[in-house]
Protein backbone atom coordinates (compact mmCIF):
# COMPACT_ATOMS: atom_id res chain seq x y z
CA UNK A 1 0.00 0.00 0.00
CA UNK A 2 2.69 2.53 0.68
CA UNK A 3 4.48 1.50 -2.42
CA UNK A 4 0.95 2.50 -4.21
CA UNK A 5 1.33 5.55 -2.25
CA UNK A 6 4.67 6.78 -3.24
CA UNK A 7 4.01 5.71 -7.28
CA UNK A 8 0.91 8.11 -6.65
CA UNK A 9 3.10 10.77 -5.47
CA UNK A 10 5.56 10.79 -7.82
CA UNK A 11 2.85 10.09 -10.93
CA UNK A 12 0.47 12.97 -10.51
CA UNK A 13 -2.64 13.20 -12.97
CA UNK A 14 -1.83 14.55 -16.40
CA UNK A 15 -3.86 17.13 -15.88
CA UNK A 16 -2.19 18.85 -13.15
CA UNK A 17 -0.92 22.19 -12.91
CA UNK A 18 3.17 23.15 -12.89
CA UNK A 19 4.04 24.62 -9.43
CA UNK A 20 7.51 25.31 -9.60
CA UNK A 21 9.29 25.81 -5.50
CA UNK A 22 13.03 27.07 -5.77
CA UNK A 23 15.01 26.17 -2.97
CA UNK A 24 17.91 27.81 -1.51
CA UNK A 25 20.79 25.26 -2.27
CA UNK A 26 23.88 26.20 0.24
CA UNK A 27 24.72 22.79 0.39
CA UNK A 28 24.69 21.95 -3.49
CA UNK A 29 22.53 20.60 -5.40
CA UNK A 30 22.42 17.29 -4.37
CA UNK A 31 22.18 17.65 -0.60
CA UNK A 32 18.89 20.03 -1.43
CA UNK A 33 17.51 17.36 -3.40
CA UNK A 34 18.30 14.78 -0.96
CA UNK A 35 16.12 17.27 1.70
CA UNK A 36 13.60 18.79 -0.13
CA UNK A 37 12.09 15.87 -1.85
CA UNK A 38 9.94 14.01 0.66
CA UNK A 39 8.56 17.70 1.10
CA UNK A 40 7.98 17.85 -2.87
CA UNK A 41 6.34 14.14 -2.77
CA UNK A 42 3.86 15.36 0.25
CA UNK A 43 2.76 18.43 -1.41
CA UNK A 44 2.06 15.79 -4.60
CA UNK A 45 0.14 13.41 -2.56
CA UNK A 46 -2.02 16.34 -0.83
CA UNK A 47 -2.74 18.15 -4.05
CA UNK A 48 -2.69 16.06 -6.79
CA UNK A 49 -4.85 19.07 -8.88
CA UNK A 50 -1.20 20.33 -8.97
CA UNK A 51 2.68 18.80 -10.22
CA UNK A 52 5.13 20.21 -7.85
CA UNK A 53 8.39 20.77 -9.40
CA UNK A 54 11.76 21.77 -6.96
CA UNK A 55 14.49 23.79 -8.11
CA UNK A 56 17.75 24.26 -6.88
CA UNK A 57 19.65 27.68 -6.62
CA UNK A 58 22.63 29.83 -5.46
CA UNK A 59 21.78 32.97 -4.18
CA UNK A 60 22.41 35.00 -7.17
CA UNK A 61 20.16 32.24 -9.21
CA UNK A 62 17.44 32.74 -6.64
CA UNK A 63 17.27 36.70 -7.50
CA UNK A 64 17.11 35.81 -11.20
CA UNK A 65 14.26 33.28 -11.29
CA UNK A 66 12.08 35.32 -8.39
CA UNK A 67 13.02 38.36 -10.94
CA UNK A 68 12.13 36.61 -14.07
CA UNK A 69 9.02 35.15 -13.00
CA UNK A 70 9.91 31.09 -12.61
CA UNK A 71 9.35 30.13 -9.31
CA UNK A 72 5.97 30.34 -7.66
CA UNK A 73 7.07 28.76 -4.01
CA UNK A 74 10.08 29.61 -2.74
CA UNK A 75 12.40 27.92 0.38
CA UNK A 76 15.18 29.39 1.77
CA UNK A 77 16.96 31.26 4.74
CA UNK A 78 15.81 33.86 6.57
CA UNK A 79 18.03 36.20 5.35
CA UNK A 80 17.57 35.21 2.01
CA UNK A 81 14.21 35.69 2.20
CA UNK A 82 14.27 39.15 4.16
CA UNK A 83 16.09 40.55 1.09
CA UNK A 84 13.76 39.07 -1.25
CA UNK A 85 10.73 40.21 0.16
CA UNK A 86 11.91 43.80 0.33
CA UNK A 87 13.06 43.70 -3.25
CA UNK A 88 10.36 41.51 -5.06
CA UNK A 89 7.68 41.23 -2.26
CA UNK A 90 7.55 37.57 -0.96
CA UNK A 91 5.12 36.98 1.35
CA UNK A 92 5.63 34.11 3.55
CA UNK A 93 2.71 30.97 4.35
CA UNK A 94 4.87 28.75 6.84
CA UNK A 95 7.83 28.56 9.11
CA UNK A 96 10.25 25.13 8.95
CA UNK A 97 10.50 23.50 12.62
CA UNK A 98 13.13 21.42 11.72
CA UNK A 99 13.94 19.54 14.80
CA UNK A 100 11.29 18.30 17.46
CA UNK A 101 11.51 20.49 20.87
CA UNK A 102 12.98 23.47 18.59
CA UNK A 103 10.57 26.51 18.47
CA UNK A 104 10.06 28.11 14.66
CA UNK A 105 11.65 31.13 15.70
CA UNK A 106 14.89 30.57 17.51
CA UNK A 107 16.23 27.80 15.08
CA UNK A 108 18.80 29.19 12.86
CA UNK A 109 22.44 30.81 13.68
CA UNK A 110 25.90 30.51 13.22
CA UNK A 111 28.62 27.90 14.64
CA UNK A 112 32.36 29.55 14.48
CA UNK A 113 34.49 26.62 14.41
CA UNK A 114 38.45 26.06 14.07
CA UNK A 115 40.71 22.94 14.66
CA UNK A 116 40.23 21.30 17.95
CA UNK A 117 43.68 19.81 17.64
CA UNK A 118 46.05 22.97 17.33
CA UNK A 119 43.93 26.15 17.37
CA UNK A 120 44.34 28.23 20.82
CA UNK A 121 41.36 29.96 20.60
CA UNK A 122 38.08 29.47 22.54
CA UNK A 123 36.38 32.68 22.74
CA UNK A 124 34.69 35.15 20.29
CA UNK A 125 36.42 37.97 21.12
CA UNK A 126 40.07 36.39 20.15
CA UNK A 127 39.04 36.69 16.77
CA UNK A 128 40.24 40.03 16.15
CA UNK A 129 43.42 40.01 13.89
CA UNK A 130 43.09 36.48 13.00
CA UNK A 131 42.15 34.83 9.47
CA UNK A 132 38.18 34.15 9.26
CA UNK A 133 36.47 31.80 6.39
CA UNK A 134 32.79 32.54 5.19
CA UNK A 135 30.49 31.61 2.43
CA UNK A 136 29.71 34.81 1.13
CA UNK A 137 29.01 38.84 1.78
CA UNK A 138 25.56 38.03 1.72
CA UNK A 139 25.06 34.46 3.81
CA UNK A 140 22.94 34.45 6.54
CA UNK A 141 24.12 31.65 8.57
CA UNK A 142 27.27 31.49 6.83
CA UNK A 143 28.34 35.40 7.47
CA UNK A 144 25.73 37.26 8.34
CA UNK A 145 24.62 36.05 11.86
CA UNK A 146 28.08 35.87 13.03
CA UNK A 147 29.04 39.43 11.78
CA UNK A 148 26.27 41.09 13.89
CA UNK A 149 27.51 39.11 16.83
CA UNK A 150 31.31 39.51 16.83
CA UNK A 151 30.47 43.59 16.37
CA UNK A 152 28.17 43.06 19.73
CA UNK A 153 32.00 42.38 21.18
CA UNK A 154 33.61 45.40 19.36
CA UNK A 155 34.85 43.29 16.34
CA UNK A 156 34.48 44.88 13.06
CA UNK A 157 34.89 41.69 10.39
CA UNK A 158 35.19 44.14 7.77
CA UNK A 159 38.32 46.03 9.67
CA UNK A 160 39.36 44.40 12.36
CA UNK A 161 40.68 40.69 11.01
CA UNK A 162 43.85 40.02 9.35
CA UNK A 163 41.70 38.26 6.35
CA UNK A 164 38.06 37.74 5.89
CA UNK A 165 37.98 34.86 3.47
CA UNK A 166 34.88 34.35 1.55
CA UNK A 167 35.22 30.84 -0.24
CA UNK A 168 31.36 30.32 -1.72
CA UNK A 169 29.15 27.69 -1.64
CA UNK A 170 28.95 24.75 -0.59
CA UNK A 171 29.27 25.41 2.77
CA UNK A 172 31.86 22.42 3.09
CA UNK A 173 34.18 24.77 1.65
CA UNK A 174 34.40 26.75 4.89
CA UNK A 175 35.12 23.47 6.89
CA UNK A 176 38.14 22.56 4.18
CA UNK A 177 39.51 25.51 4.61
CA UNK A 178 39.64 25.66 8.25
CA UNK A 179 40.63 21.99 8.13
CA UNK A 180 43.79 22.73 5.77
CA UNK A 181 44.64 25.36 7.87
CA UNK A 182 44.51 28.19 5.30
CA UNK A 183 42.34 29.98 8.02
CA UNK A 184 42.27 30.22 11.85
CA UNK A 185 38.38 29.98 11.94
CA UNK A 186 35.60 29.63 9.90
CA UNK A 187 31.67 30.70 9.97
CA UNK A 188 28.99 27.75 9.37
CA UNK A 189 25.11 27.53 9.74
CA UNK A 190 23.96 25.90 13.13
CA UNK A 191 23.65 22.15 12.92
CA UNK A 192 25.91 22.04 9.78
CA UNK A 193 28.57 20.48 11.40
CA UNK A 194 26.12 17.46 13.06
CA UNK A 195 24.56 17.01 9.62
CA UNK A 196 27.69 16.43 8.00
CA UNK A 197 28.65 13.83 10.23
CA UNK A 198 25.58 12.15 10.35
CA UNK A 199 26.21 11.88 6.32
CA UNK A 200 30.00 10.87 7.15
CA UNK A 201 31.57 13.44 5.70
CA UNK A 202 33.31 14.98 8.48
CA UNK A 203 34.06 14.06 12.39
CA UNK A 204 32.62 16.69 15.37
CA UNK A 205 35.85 15.90 17.08
CA UNK A 206 38.17 17.36 14.54
CA UNK A 207 36.38 20.98 15.45
CA UNK A 208 35.62 23.41 18.21
CA UNK A 209 32.71 25.85 18.54
CA UNK A 210 33.98 29.18 19.94
CA UNK A 211 31.66 30.36 22.70
CA UNK A 212 29.79 27.74 22.34
CA UNK A 213 26.24 27.81 23.65
CA UNK A 214 23.59 25.32 24.31
CA UNK A 215 20.01 26.59 23.59
CA UNK A 216 17.12 24.66 24.65
CA UNK A 217 15.96 21.90 22.68
CA UNK A 218 18.54 22.65 19.68
CA UNK A 219 20.61 19.64 20.04
CA UNK A 220 23.67 21.71 18.49
CA UNK A 221 26.19 23.90 19.86
CA UNK A 222 25.95 27.50 18.27
CA UNK A 223 28.20 30.91 18.84
CA UNK A 224 25.31 33.41 18.70
CA UNK A 225 21.74 34.01 19.12
CA UNK A 226 19.30 32.40 17.56
CA UNK A 227 16.95 33.53 14.69
CA UNK A 228 13.74 32.32 12.94
CA UNK A 229 14.00 29.14 11.12
CA UNK A 230 13.92 28.95 7.13
CA UNK A 231 10.12 30.18 5.56
CA UNK A 232 8.08 28.70 2.24
CA UNK A 233 7.06 32.14 0.78
CA UNK A 234 4.89 32.81 -2.24
CA UNK A 235 5.93 35.65 -5.14
CA UNK A 236 3.50 38.00 -6.24
CA UNK A 237 1.89 36.63 -8.92
CA UNK A 238 1.29 33.25 -7.37
CA UNK A 239 -2.39 32.15 -7.63
CA UNK A 240 -3.76 33.40 -3.51
CA UNK A 241 -6.11 30.12 -3.73
CA UNK A 242 -2.70 27.92 -4.17
CA UNK A 243 -0.88 29.86 -1.49
CA UNK A 244 -3.67 28.99 0.52
CA UNK A 245 -3.72 25.42 -0.36
CA UNK A 246 0.12 24.86 0.18
CA UNK A 247 -0.12 26.40 3.86
CA UNK A 248 -3.02 24.49 4.77
CA UNK A 249 -0.90 21.55 3.29
CA UNK A 250 2.04 22.67 5.02
CA UNK A 251 0.55 22.89 8.56
CA UNK A 252 -1.14 19.49 8.50
CA UNK A 253 2.06 17.70 7.15
CA UNK A 254 3.29 15.48 9.93
CA UNK A 255 6.55 15.65 11.18
CA UNK A 256 9.33 13.11 8.93
CA UNK A 257 11.69 10.81 9.89
CA UNK A 258 14.38 13.56 10.64
CA UNK A 259 11.47 15.69 12.53
CA UNK A 260 10.82 18.29 9.81
CA UNK A 261 7.52 19.71 10.27
CA UNK A 262 5.93 23.31 9.39
CA UNK A 263 4.35 25.50 12.05
CA UNK A 264 2.39 29.21 11.38
CA UNK A 265 4.69 32.18 9.95
CA UNK A 266 7.18 33.06 12.83
CA UNK A 267 8.04 36.88 13.05
CA UNK A 268 10.65 37.70 11.48
CA UNK A 269 11.59 41.15 12.77
CA UNK A 270 14.95 39.66 14.42
CA UNK A 271 16.31 39.53 10.86
CA UNK A 272 15.17 42.93 9.89
CA UNK A 273 17.01 44.38 13.07
CA UNK A 274 20.50 42.55 11.77
CA UNK A 275 20.05 43.53 8.30
CA UNK A 276 19.64 47.11 9.83
CA UNK A 277 22.36 47.04 12.53
CA UNK A 278 24.48 45.43 9.44
CA UNK A 279 23.80 48.28 7.20
CA UNK A 280 23.19 45.15 4.21
CA UNK A 281 20.46 43.48 2.69
CA UNK A 282 17.47 45.49 2.22
CA UNK A 283 19.41 47.97 4.60
CA UNK A 284 22.39 48.88 2.76
CA UNK A 285 21.62 51.82 1.27
CA UNK A 286 22.74 52.65 5.10
CA UNK A 287 26.03 52.00 4.61
CA UNK A 288 26.19 55.08 1.53
CA UNK A 289 24.83 57.93 3.76
CA UNK A 290 28.27 56.92 6.27
CA UNK A 291 31.06 60.02 4.67
CA UNK A 292 32.91 57.28 3.30
CA UNK A 293 30.11 55.39 1.80
CA UNK A 294 28.96 59.01 0.19
CA UNK A 295 32.45 59.61 -0.38
CA UNK A 296 32.50 56.13 -2.92
CA UNK A 297 29.18 56.80 -4.23
CA UNK A 298 29.68 60.43 -5.19
CA UNK A 299 32.72 60.92 -5.63
CA UNK A 300 32.64 62.38 -9.29
CA UNK A 301 29.72 64.92 -8.14
CA UNK A 302 32.23 66.10 -5.14
CA UNK A 303 35.00 66.55 -7.39
CA UNK A 304 32.93 69.17 -9.47
CA UNK A 305 31.55 70.28 -6.11
CA UNK A 306 34.99 70.95 -5.62
CA UNK A 307 35.99 72.62 -8.34
CA UNK A 308 32.99 74.79 -8.54
CA UNK A 309 33.68 75.73 -5.08
CA UNK A 310 36.78 77.00 -5.97
CA UNK A 311 35.87 78.68 -8.98
CA UNK A 312 32.91 80.11 -6.63
CA UNK A 313 36.52 81.60 -4.65
CA UNK A 314 38.16 82.60 -7.41
CA UNK A 315 34.94 84.43 -8.46
CA UNK A 316 34.07 85.78 -5.16
CA UNK A 317 37.63 87.48 -5.23
CA UNK A 318 37.38 89.11 -8.18
CA UNK A 319 34.10 90.19 -7.64
CA UNK A 320 34.80 91.44 -4.16
CA UNK A 321 37.50 94.15 -6.25
CA UNK A 322 34.80 94.62 -8.78
CA UNK A 323 32.29 95.44 -5.89
CA UNK A 324 34.91 97.97 -4.53
CA UNK A 325 35.42 99.61 -7.63
CA UNK A 326 31.72 99.71 -8.68
CA UNK A 327 30.75 101.00 -5.14
CA UNK A 328 33.48 104.15 -5.73
CA UNK A 329 31.82 104.41 -9.23
CA UNK A 330 28.35 104.25 -7.79
CA UNK A 331 29.42 106.79 -4.95
CA UNK A 332 30.39 108.97 -7.25
CA UNK A 333 27.36 109.15 -9.64
CA UNK A 334 24.72 109.43 -6.79
CA UNK A 335 26.49 112.30 -5.29
CA UNK A 336 26.70 113.73 -9.45
CA UNK A 337 22.57 112.58 -9.36
CA UNK A 338 22.14 114.01 -6.22
CA UNK A 339 23.15 117.49 -7.69
CA UNK A 340 21.38 117.13 -10.74
CA UNK A 341 18.00 116.39 -8.99
CA UNK A 342 18.64 119.34 -6.58
CA UNK A 343 19.47 121.35 -9.19
CA UNK A 344 16.37 119.90 -10.85
CA UNK A 345 14.25 121.16 -7.65
CA UNK A 346 16.05 124.35 -7.55
CA UNK A 347 14.66 124.90 -11.33
CA UNK A 348 11.13 123.55 -10.98
CA UNK A 349 10.58 126.01 -8.11
CA UNK A 350 11.95 128.67 -10.12
CA UNK A 351 9.20 127.71 -12.81
CA UNK A 352 6.94 127.11 -10.17
CA UNK A 353 7.16 131.07 -9.23
CA UNK A 354 7.66 132.51 -12.69
CA UNK A 355 4.16 130.76 -13.18
CA UNK A 356 2.88 132.33 -10.51
CA UNK A 357 4.22 135.88 -11.55
CA UNK A 358 3.14 134.96 -14.81
CA UNK A 359 -0.40 134.92 -13.29
CA UNK A 360 -0.16 137.70 -11.26
CA UNK A 361 1.49 139.95 -14.71
CA UNK A 362 -2.05 138.47 -16.57
CA UNK A 363 -4.12 139.42 -13.86
CA UNK A 364 -1.92 143.31 -12.83
CA UNK A 365 -3.64 145.08 -15.54
CA UNK A 366 -6.71 145.65 -13.13
CA UNK A 367 -4.59 145.57 -10.02
CA UNK A 368 -4.79 149.24 -10.14
CA UNK A 369 -7.93 149.70 -10.58
CA UNK A 370 -8.80 147.59 -7.48
CA UNK A 371 -6.19 149.45 -5.04
CA UNK A 372 -7.07 152.80 -6.44
CA UNK A 373 -10.80 152.47 -5.52
CA UNK A 374 -10.03 152.22 -1.48
CA UNK A 375 -7.40 154.93 -1.59
CA UNK A 376 -9.84 157.68 -3.18
CA UNK A 377 -12.41 156.30 -0.37
CA UNK A 378 -9.87 157.66 1.94
CA UNK A 379 -9.08 160.74 0.19
CA UNK A 380 -12.66 161.53 0.36
CA UNK A 381 -13.23 161.15 3.55
CA UNK A 382 -10.15 162.81 4.60
CA UNK A 383 -11.23 165.71 2.67
CA UNK A 384 -14.54 165.48 3.68
CA UNK A 385 -12.67 166.04 7.57
CA UNK A 386 -10.98 168.91 6.27
CA UNK A 387 -14.03 171.24 5.02
CA UNK A 388 -16.21 170.34 7.73
CA UNK A 389 -13.49 171.42 10.35
CA UNK A 390 -13.24 174.69 8.14
CA UNK A 391 -16.12 175.31 8.25
CA UNK A 392 -16.83 175.04 11.95
CA UNK A 393 -19.19 172.06 11.49
CA UNK A 394 -16.98 168.90 12.54
CA UNK A 395 -18.46 166.57 14.95
CA UNK A 396 -17.25 163.56 16.81
CA UNK A 397 -19.75 161.33 15.17
CA UNK A 398 -18.10 162.56 11.56
CA UNK A 399 -14.97 162.01 12.94
CA UNK A 400 -15.68 158.80 13.98
CA UNK A 401 -17.62 157.60 10.93
CA UNK A 402 -15.08 159.30 8.49
CA UNK A 403 -11.68 157.13 10.25
CA UNK A 404 -13.92 154.02 10.71
CA UNK A 405 -14.15 154.14 6.57
CA UNK A 406 -10.57 155.00 6.45
CA UNK A 407 -9.56 152.30 8.40
CA UNK A 408 -11.84 149.54 6.36
CA UNK A 409 -10.76 150.99 3.21
CA UNK A 410 -6.90 150.88 4.32
CA UNK A 411 -7.80 147.30 5.61
CA UNK A 412 -9.14 146.49 2.41
CA UNK A 413 -5.87 147.84 0.34
CA UNK A 414 -3.49 146.14 2.17
CA UNK A 415 -5.57 142.79 1.90
CA UNK A 416 -4.93 142.95 -1.23
CA UNK A 417 -1.35 143.78 -1.24
CA UNK A 418 -1.02 141.18 1.15
CA UNK A 419 -2.57 138.49 -0.78
CA UNK A 420 -1.14 139.20 -3.67
CA UNK A 421 2.94 139.59 -1.54
CA UNK A 422 2.35 135.98 -0.17
CA UNK A 423 1.26 134.36 -3.34
CA UNK A 424 4.33 135.76 -5.31
CA UNK A 425 6.47 135.27 -2.43
CA UNK A 426 9.61 132.52 -3.58
CA UNK A 427 9.84 129.48 -1.00
CA UNK A 428 10.35 125.83 -0.12
CA UNK A 429 7.80 123.93 -0.86
CA UNK A 430 6.43 122.25 3.20
CA UNK A 431 3.79 120.08 2.73
CA UNK A 432 1.31 119.72 5.67
CA UNK A 433 -2.57 118.14 6.24
CA UNK A 434 -4.91 120.97 5.33
CA UNK A 435 -8.38 121.28 3.99
CA UNK A 436 -8.67 122.09 0.59
CA UNK A 437 -12.42 124.10 1.21
CA UNK A 438 -10.24 127.26 3.28
CA UNK A 439 -7.51 127.18 0.16
CA UNK A 440 -10.48 127.48 -2.66
CA UNK A 441 -11.69 130.96 -0.90
CA UNK A 442 -8.36 132.41 -0.19
CA UNK A 443 -7.96 131.66 -4.28
CA UNK A 444 -11.41 133.43 -4.88
CA UNK A 445 -10.83 136.38 -2.76
CA UNK A 446 -7.34 136.75 -4.54
CA UNK A 447 -8.93 136.82 -7.88
CA UNK A 448 -11.40 139.02 -6.44
CA UNK A 449 -9.47 141.53 -5.56
CA UNK A 450 -7.15 141.51 -8.74
CA UNK A 451 -9.82 141.67 -10.72
CA UNK A 452 -12.53 144.55 -11.57
CA UNK A 453 -16.07 143.03 -12.11
CA UNK A 454 -14.67 139.53 -11.32
CA UNK A 455 -17.60 137.02 -12.61
CA UNK A 456 -19.49 135.20 -10.12
CA UNK A 457 -17.40 131.78 -8.04
CA UNK A 458 -19.48 129.68 -6.12
CA UNK A 459 -18.02 127.28 -4.02
CA UNK A 460 -19.49 123.83 -3.07
CA UNK A 461 -17.78 121.50 -0.42
CA UNK A 462 -19.34 117.77 0.27
CA UNK A 463 -15.73 116.84 2.28
CA UNK A 464 -16.32 114.34 4.70
CA UNK A 465 -15.58 115.97 8.34
CA UNK A 466 -11.64 115.12 8.92
CA UNK A 467 -10.74 114.02 5.55
CA UNK A 468 -8.39 116.70 4.30
CA UNK A 469 -4.75 116.22 1.48
CA UNK A 470 -1.78 116.21 2.34
CA UNK A 471 0.05 119.25 0.00
CA UNK A 472 1.67 122.83 -0.01
CA UNK A 473 -0.69 125.38 0.45
CA UNK A 474 0.82 127.61 -2.03
CA UNK A 475 1.43 125.29 -4.63
CA UNK A 476 -2.03 123.69 -4.64
CA UNK A 477 -3.04 127.26 -5.06
CA UNK A 478 -1.24 128.45 -7.69
CA UNK A 479 -2.73 125.57 -9.22
CA UNK A 480 -6.50 126.42 -8.15
CA UNK A 481 -5.82 129.84 -9.31
CA UNK A 482 -4.05 128.74 -12.79
CA UNK A 483 -7.34 127.13 -13.41
CA UNK A 484 -10.03 129.86 -12.23
CA UNK A 485 -8.15 131.78 -14.63
CA UNK A 486 -8.29 129.70 -17.45
CA UNK A 487 -12.26 129.23 -16.32
CA UNK A 488 -12.68 133.14 -16.40
CA UNK A 489 -10.58 132.97 -19.92
CA UNK A 490 -12.86 130.70 -21.13
CA UNK A 491 -16.04 133.02 -20.52
CA UNK A 492 -14.74 136.24 -21.41
CA UNK A 493 -16.96 137.86 -24.24
CA UNK A 494 -20.02 135.33 -23.39
CA UNK A 495 -23.07 136.63 -21.32
CA UNK A 496 -23.35 137.28 -17.77
CA UNK A 497 -25.13 134.19 -17.23
CA UNK A 498 -22.72 132.29 -18.97
CA UNK A 499 -19.47 133.95 -17.04
CA UNK A 500 -20.11 132.12 -13.69
CA UNK A 501 -17.63 129.60 -12.35
CA UNK A 502 -18.27 126.82 -9.81
CA UNK A 503 -15.53 124.86 -8.00
CA UNK A 504 -16.56 121.39 -6.06
CA UNK A 505 -15.09 120.24 -3.31
CA UNK A 506 -15.71 115.95 -2.61
CA UNK A 507 -14.20 112.96 -1.80
CA UNK A 508 -14.48 109.56 -3.53
CA UNK A 509 -12.94 106.09 -2.73
CA UNK A 510 -10.15 108.08 0.01
CA UNK A 511 -9.07 110.75 -2.45
CA UNK A 512 -10.60 114.24 -2.03
CA UNK A 513 -11.59 115.60 -5.53
CA UNK A 514 -11.63 119.30 -6.78
CA UNK A 515 -13.60 120.09 -9.81
CA UNK A 516 -13.39 124.01 -11.61
CA UNK A 517 -15.91 124.13 -13.98
CA UNK A 518 -16.91 126.98 -16.82
CA UNK A 519 -19.69 127.46 -18.82
CA UNK A 520 -17.39 128.86 -21.79
CA UNK A 521 -16.77 127.86 -25.40
CA UNK A 522 -15.27 124.46 -24.86
CA UNK A 523 -12.15 123.11 -26.63
CA UNK A 524 -12.14 120.58 -29.59
CA UNK A 525 -11.04 116.86 -28.87
CA UNK A 526 -7.38 117.25 -30.70
CA UNK A 527 -6.78 120.60 -28.34
CA UNK A 528 -7.80 118.49 -25.39
CA UNK A 529 -5.33 116.10 -25.83
CA UNK A 530 -2.37 118.52 -26.03
CA UNK A 531 -3.90 120.40 -23.03
CA UNK A 532 -1.25 119.48 -20.62
CA UNK A 533 1.96 119.78 -22.82
CA UNK A 534 4.19 122.37 -22.31
CA UNK A 535 4.45 125.25 -24.57
CA UNK A 536 1.06 123.82 -25.98
CA UNK A 537 -1.78 127.20 -25.49
CA UNK A 538 -5.02 128.38 -27.01
CA UNK A 539 -4.44 131.83 -26.25
CA UNK A 540 -2.21 134.28 -28.33
CA UNK A 541 -0.51 135.77 -25.57
CA UNK A 542 0.00 132.84 -23.61
CA UNK A 543 3.08 130.93 -22.89
CA UNK A 544 1.85 126.99 -22.78
CA UNK A 545 3.48 126.33 -19.42
CA UNK A 546 0.26 126.73 -16.79
CA UNK A 547 -0.98 123.38 -16.84
CA UNK A 548 1.76 121.32 -17.62
CA UNK A 549 3.01 123.05 -14.70
CA UNK A 550 -0.37 122.23 -12.59
CA UNK A 551 0.08 118.65 -13.86
CA UNK A 552 3.28 118.56 -12.33
CA UNK A 553 2.23 119.65 -9.14
CA UNK A 554 -0.82 117.13 -8.73
CA UNK A 555 1.17 114.08 -9.55
CA UNK A 556 3.97 114.91 -7.21
CA UNK A 557 1.22 115.19 -4.40
CA UNK A 558 0.68 111.33 -5.56
CA UNK A 559 -2.74 112.99 -7.41
CA UNK A 560 -3.83 113.06 -11.07
CA UNK A 561 -5.35 116.23 -13.17
CA UNK A 562 -7.33 115.79 -16.12
CA UNK A 563 -10.17 117.72 -18.17
CA UNK A 564 -13.73 116.78 -19.40
CA UNK A 565 -16.47 118.26 -21.58
CA UNK A 566 -19.45 118.88 -19.14
CA UNK A 567 -21.69 116.34 -19.48
CA UNK A 568 -24.34 119.17 -21.40
CA UNK A 569 -21.87 120.10 -24.32
CA UNK A 570 -21.37 123.49 -22.64
CA UNK A 571 -18.14 124.65 -21.20
CA UNK A 572 -14.95 122.60 -19.67
CA UNK A 573 -14.14 120.91 -16.21
CA UNK A 574 -10.98 120.32 -14.63
CA UNK A 575 -10.26 118.22 -12.40
CA UNK A 576 -7.99 116.91 -9.76
CA UNK A 577 -7.72 114.55 -7.33
CA UNK A 578 -5.57 114.31 -3.83
CA UNK A 579 -4.93 111.10 -1.65
CA UNK A 580 -7.14 112.15 1.48
CA UNK A 581 -5.09 112.11 4.55
CA UNK A 582 -7.26 110.67 7.43
CA UNK A 583 -7.34 113.04 10.52
CA UNK A 584 -6.81 110.53 13.75
CA UNK A 585 -9.08 112.38 15.16
CA UNK A 586 -12.76 113.19 13.35
CA UNK A 587 -14.52 115.83 15.00
CA UNK A 588 -11.56 118.24 14.91
CA UNK A 589 -11.11 119.28 11.18
CA UNK A 590 -8.30 119.71 8.91
CA UNK A 591 -5.89 122.75 9.62
CA UNK A 592 -5.98 125.17 6.79
CA UNK A 593 -2.86 126.16 4.93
Amino acid sequence: MASLVAAACLVPSAFARDVSIGVFAYQGEYAAVSDWSPLISYLNHSLPEHRFQMHSYDAAGMRKAIGDRQVDLVITNPGYYVTMEAEFGLSRIATLESMPGVRAGHASGSAIIVRASDSPLRELTELDGKRVAAVAPEAFGGYLVAARELLRFGIDMESDLQELRFVGLPMMNVVQSVRSGTVDAGIVRSCFLEQMEARGQLRMADFRVLSPRRESGLPCAVSTALYPDWPVAVTRQTDPVLAKAVAQALLAMPASASGMSWSVPADYQPVHELYRELRAGPYAYLREITPGGLARRFWPWLLGLTALVAAWIVHTVRAEQLVHRRTAELRESLRARQAAEARMRDSQEQMEHLSRLSVLGELSGNLAHEINQPLTTIGNYARSVLRRQSDSKLTPEAITEACSEIVSEAERAGGIVQRIRHFAKKRSAVREPLALTPLAHEAKRLVSGMLANAPDIAIESRTPGGCCALADGPQIQQVLLNLIKNAIDAGRGLPAERQGIRVEIGAADKRTLVQVIDQGAGLPEEQREQLFQPFFTTKPDGLGLGLSICKTIIESHGGRLWAETNPDGCGMRFIFSLPCHESSTPSVSCPRC
